[in-house]
């Protein structure tokens, strides 16, 4: 296969064919193009000539029922001529019929209908006057496409086919110039026509039709036809009925008073801040989820229930979503149960012994005054000061710092006097000589 059903752009049968085992169709032929010089430039490469093939198919099944037709007709009026036995001087109406059908049959000549498109012209050879066939491309007295401007920077000319798209002629006046490019005649005129007329005709087949625009041009053009028909009344039909529901506003038809004005009999009540008190009934809106579902034999929904930060039932007070409804000896149970934690609460604080005071640390927290009743222990002091001299001195110098460093919040009263005796003075005249 060409493709995965991933990736198929037929529609999916309700049924699939591994289980019907109807309409089975076969794996898709995959058609290799030659892509060399000459593959590249043969307009005809990977050419399918089975589509054209169920075109002659068709036709010589139409052909063949024709004619067995008309051979039944022929029988069948001999039969009738030779029941009634007409006089031998009148003739009868079968005679002619039986002429048209013998017109009908004949064929003409293909050969005979091919010549349109030549001239016999009279060609000087060596070894005497000849007459030779050449086709006629153009008139006479019309100048050549690549003769109209020689410019090499010009439009392209294809010798190959003698096609010029672009405009040899962009400048010159349009009054003047009877030639603007084989573009130009595509996107103007019948072109356009044709073109729709094609993809109309591509359209239907891809839609199932039979129909093909070069085997059967006719055949194309009457379905084209009838299709703008039938497209033409739904769009009549269509206005018609948005017209009849909703009204034309572009009629010089009075709208009715209560349309045009907004007016009804309805009363309205409204209070001083716009809300609607009386006349007018209020619709509530609608949630996407389910409401006034009820479960577990629960009386009430979940969440019209609220305590202690949590949503429960309101019919027996649980806060278990999907609990089952335990009623009135629930509520009743639930209250016992909380009544006697809350006794034993109170007779385990009641049990404990109260605990033993601590001493409450105090913490140094004076600036620059000292408060009076400051008592240091010398020991401490002496210790404080040896500390705030290695800090000092690992401030000045980070390679004496160690790598994990201790942190503690709470300074002691003699930490903080020996900061206050190591701190520098701005009015001290000493303050230079420190170090």
């Amino acid at each position: 296969m060409t493709h995965s059903a991933k990736s198929c752009m037929e529609r999916p049968r309700k049924k699939g064919a591994k289980w019907t085992n109807l309409h089975i169709a076969p794996d898709e032929k995959i058609e290799m193009f030659e892509l060399d010089y000459d593959g590249k430039r043969d307009r005809w490469n990977g050419f399918d000539a089975a589509t054209y093939a169920r075109v002659i198919e068709r036709y010589e099944a139409r052909d063949e029922a024709r004619r067995k037709y008309l051979k039944e007709q022929q029988l069948k009026k001999l039969e009738e001529k030779n029941n009634k036995q007409n006089g031998e001087g009148e003739v009868s109406d079968d005679d002619e019929d039986n002429d048209a059908l013998k017109v009908d049959e004949a064929k003409v000549d293909e050969s005979k209908q091919m010549d349109f498109a030549k001239v016999e012209k009279r060609v000087r050879t060596t070894g005497g006057g000849s007459t030779g066939t050449v086709r006629n491309l153009r008139i006479r007295e019309d100048t050549a496409k690549y003769l109209l401007n020689l410019d090499v920077n010009s439009a392209y000319y294809d010798p190959k086919t003698r096609s010029m798209r672009e405009d040899p002629l962009p400048d010159a006046d349009l009054n003047e110039k009877f030639y603007g490019g084989d573009n130009q005649y595509r996107v103007s005129g019948q072109a356009l026509e044709f073109k729709t007329l094609n993809i109309h005709a591509w359209e239907a087949f891809e839609k199932g039709q039979d129909i093909h625009m070069q085997a059967a041009p006719s055949q194309a053009e009457l379905l084209y036809k009838n299709y703008k028909v039938i497209k033409d009344k739904l769009k009549s039909r269509m206005k018609d009925a948005i017209m009849e529901k909703y009204g034309n506003a572009a009629t010089e038809e009075v709208l009715p008073k209560e349309l045009l004005l907004g007016q009804s009999e309805k009363q309205v009540e409204y209070d001083r801040a716009g809300r609607v008190v009386k006349g007018m009934e209020t619709s509530l809106p609608k949630s996407k989820y389910e409401e006034d579902v009820y479960i577990n034999n629960h009386t009430s929904v979940w969440g019209s229930w609220w305590k202690g930060h949590q949503w429960g039932y309101k019919c027996c007070k649980q806060t278990i979503r999907n609990s089952y409804c335990t009623g009135a000896a629930g509520i009743e149970a639930a209250e016992e149960a909380a009544d006697l934690m809350k006794a034993n609460i109170a007779r385990k604080a009641a049990s404990e012994e109260t605990p033993a005071p601590t001493e409450e640390k105090r913490l140094a927290t004076w600036g620059t005054d000292i408060p009076e009743d400051l008592v240091l222990d010398q020991k401490k002091l002496d210790d404080a000061l040896k500390k705030e001299d290695k800090r000092r001195k690992e401030e000045k110098d980070e390679r004496k710092r160690k790598y994990n460093v201790k942190w503690d919040d709470e300074v002691t009263p003699e930490e903080m006097e020996a900061y206050r005796m190591k701190k520098i003075h701005n009015d001290d005249p000493m303050k230079d000589f420190l170090h």
